[in-house]
């Protein structure tokens, strides 16, 4: 999946327009990897992850020990409907191929916009809804959202300026939408 996914989270990284100094939060961080490319261009701020598995964070323990035993990354078990950090706490939040899992949406993207200070940017990478990706996996897993009903729902949890992005890879596109906190 680290190797599926990495051109998306490049693309999703991109777009959060990272200065040196930016506190980062990445939620479903999964394998690490993408963690590792952000600390790397954060060198004067500070990045975070959570995820819900006890695997993945074992694995992106690993990938990133360096950084953490520098202080530069925090890593925790955590769902994002409770982030274990305070109000304010970032500059900037990622999560891709997330959103599938959560139950109550609004619910999350408040969250987000909650640990997110004023003017903060997130971005929210996605497979829309569509008969192919409906399809591919099963719903009692995965729900699949349209671009329009996620940005509608960000506006509801206290974000604008809300911007759709396309990310197309061999065989699949994702919607990257970019918001700010107001």
């Amino acid at each position: 999946m680290a190797y599926e996914t990495a051109g998306e989270n490049a693309a999703a990284v991109c777009l959060l327009n990272l200065a040196p100094t930016d506190r980062v939060l990445e939620v479903g961080f999964g394998h690490g990897r993408t963690l590792a490319g952000i600390t790397s261009r954060v060198s004067g701020g500070f990045v975070a992850g959570v995820d819900v598995s006890s695997d993945m964070l074992r694995l992106a323990t690993r990938v990133n020990c360096d950084a953490i035993a520098h202080g530069l990354l925090e890593l925790k078990q955590a769902e994002s409907p409770t982030l274990p950090f305070p109000s304010q706490s970032f500059s900037k939040l990622l999560s891709v191929h997330t959103l599938y899992f959560w139950k109550h949406p609004l619910v999350e993207l408040c969250e987000f916009r909650r640990v997110l200070r004023d003017g903060g940017r997130m971005v929210l990478g996605f497979r829309s809804k569509t008969p192919a990706a409906e399809a591919e996996f099963p719903s009692s897993v995965y729900t699949f959202r349209t671009v329009d009903e996620v940005a509608r729902l960000l506006s509801e949890s206290g974000f604008s300026e809300i911007t759709p992005t396309e990310f197309r890879s061999a065989n699949r596109a994702i919607a990257l939408l970019t918001a700010c906190a107001v």
